[in-house]
């Protein structure tokens, strides 16, 4: 294989791994939000702003990893 063919299997692997885990973050951080909000209304507020800023840090680690992808797409050849 030429190292083109390296640079796109890795991108494809930094972009599918990188993926896999703020995906389950999201799934179990609004799950638990969710259950939270339901458990105590009146907290509802506070819990919504705490989620949104763990939203960002999680949505965060998806876009290092689609940044390595594109770095070794158009970079690394």
């Amino acid at each position: 294989m030429n190292p083109h063919a390296y640079a796109e299997l890795g991108a494809g692997l930094a972009m599918g791994l990188g993926a896999i885990g703020p995906g389950i973050g999201l799934g179990i951080l609004i799950g638990k939000a969710l259950e939270s909000i339901a458990r105590q209304p009146e907290v509802a507020g506070d819990i919504r702003t705490n989620m949104f800023i763990g939203i960002g840090v999680t949505e965060a680690v998806a876009l290092y990893a689609f940044v390595v992808a594109l770095i070794l797409v158009f970079v690394a050849k």
